[in-house]
């Protein structure tokens, strides 16, 4: 594969994109006789860029001006402590890091080309320890999506950050159509963000299971009019499935399974939380997916390549499998997702997946979204709690008794549906939940 703006100028859309950030925008044309770095694109030939702007629009503009002319790029959040940005630099022999850009092209004679295959460096989430930086090409990302020019109507938008995996994949999916992309902003409240995607008129829209409940809580949802909604990053339970399908009932609702590592796997779209099991062991479209020790492994030319640093040794397996310690289980002829392997809680010797117990908390009506984690005790080694948050309709006008009753009545549900070693000692309800800059749940430690 060719330059990440080779692809844009040639394709069958040109260079008719643009990009929308919540102060600025930027038409691609503007490029293709200019550039927003100093200096040119050329005067960061072959050197290892690290890319940590605050604004996502910079990052936008420097992956289209530098692939195939930088040696690596490397993506990271501005949430980043000095600590780990200083590692991820000195591991990714990082030797330039970008300031923020001016989306503003400045006229020049500017020579895109290409003589190098970018190494696209990732982070992954550290939702269970530090970040890994896993090394990808534009081919390994960027190899099956569509390049024809979409309906002139298409306007894609993200809830996650560019500079992850799941932002990647809707940047280059809008890039390489030629369709317009809004981007997401940290100072803008989900309602606020959501407002101005309607106003520019989004179509196609992405997010984790966490951004939805969060979109759906902000009372701004219904500003939207899409014809496409996308989840993917977290468990996608049926109970939200179907809430998005009542609030967007003209819009497929799709939910997708992808790794920074394993790349992009398949998406789903009947309606249905888990996945059918013919997927398993047929390859398709160039990608293997097995089931074994019972987490989910994938093979295709989507992987990643390696990582960089100490786990350089460790992403596939001796076939070339992927592990992506997704724990999966086999339930009439479709498999569900369980959570991760190492989020698993020991309760006493026994196994609790957090993503179960918040299942049967969500499926109820008055509950927003919930957070199942680990407190430590002296006894089993661990108890199982619960933090809630409530629909707003609901817990704005709870006095104490009513919560006392709400949290029996969603401790019961527990009962009902579960093992006893699963039901929460403990539950608390709570005005909101933090996430990661992924999208996800931050599921703090035992």
């Amino acid at each position: 594969m060719t330059s990440l703006w080779d692809c844009v100028a040639h394709s069958s859309a040109g260079v008719n994109g643009s990009f929308h950030a919540a102060g600025a925008s930027i038409a691609l044309r503007e490029l293709a006789s200019g550039s927003c770095l100093a200096g040119g694109p050329e005067s960061l030939r072959g050197r290892s860029v690290l890319l940590a702007m605050h604004e996502q629009l910079s990052t936008a503009i420097a992956l289209l001006e530098l692939d195939g002319i930088a040696r690596r790029l490397v993506l990271c959040t501005p949430d980043l402590s000095a600590e780990t940005l200083a590692e991820v630099a000195a591991t990714a022999e990082a030797d330039v890091q970008l300031p923020d850009l001016d989306p503003r092209p400045v006229p020049a004679a500017i020579e895109r080309r290409s003589s190098v295959v970018t190494e696209w460096i990732l982070l992954t989430s550290g939702t269970t320890g530090k970040p890994k930086l896993v090394v990808h090409t534009l081919s390994s990302l960027a190899g099956t999506l569509p390049r024809q020019s979409p309906a002139p109507s298409v306007v894609w938008s993200t809830f996650y950050d560019i500079r992850r995996y799941g932002g990647l994949q809707i940047y280059l999916r809008a890039l390489l159509s030629g369709a317009p992309l809004v981007l997401s902003s940290p100072e803008e409240s989900t309602a606020s963000f959501l407002a101005r995607a309607a106003a520019l008129g989004v179509t196609h829209i992405s997010g984790t299971p966490s951004h939805w409940r969060r979109a759906l809580m902000s009372g701004a949802a219904h500003l939207l009019t899409p014809a496409y909604v996308r989840l993917s990053g977290e468990v996608a339970d049926q109970v939200l499935l179907e809430q998005l399908k009542g609030t967007y009932p003209r819009a497929r609702v799709a939910h997708a399974f992808a790794s920074t590592e394993a790349g992009v796997a398949f998406d789903v779209n009947d309606g249905l939380a888990g996945f059918p099991a013919e997927l398993i062991d047929v390859p398709r479209d160039g990608i293997e997916m097995k089931v074994q020790d019972g987490t989910l492994r994938i093979r295709s030319r989507r992987n990643a390549t390696r990582y960089l640093g100490a786990a350089a040794h460790d992403l596939a397996s001796g076939d070339g499998f992927v592990d992506t310690g997704d724990l999966v289980e086999l339930e009439d002829g479709r498999y569900y997702f369980r959570g991760r392997r190492g989020g698993i809680i020991n309760v006493g010797g026994l196994k609790v997946y957090p993503e179960e117990v918040e299942g049967v908390l969500n499926a109820d009506p008055r509950v927003r979204m919930s957070l199942v984690r680990a407190k430590r005790n002296p006894i089993t080694g661990a108890i199982v709690v619960a933090d809630v948050v409530l629909e707003d309709s609901v817990g704005s006008s709870l006095d104490a008794p009513q919560a006392e009753g709400i949290k029996n009545e969603l401790l019961q549900a527990c009962r009902r549906a579960l093992p006893a070693h699963k039901v929460p000692a403990r539950l608390s309800f709570v005005p909101s939940l933090e996430l990661t800059a992924a999208g996800k749940l931050v599921r703090p430690g035992a």
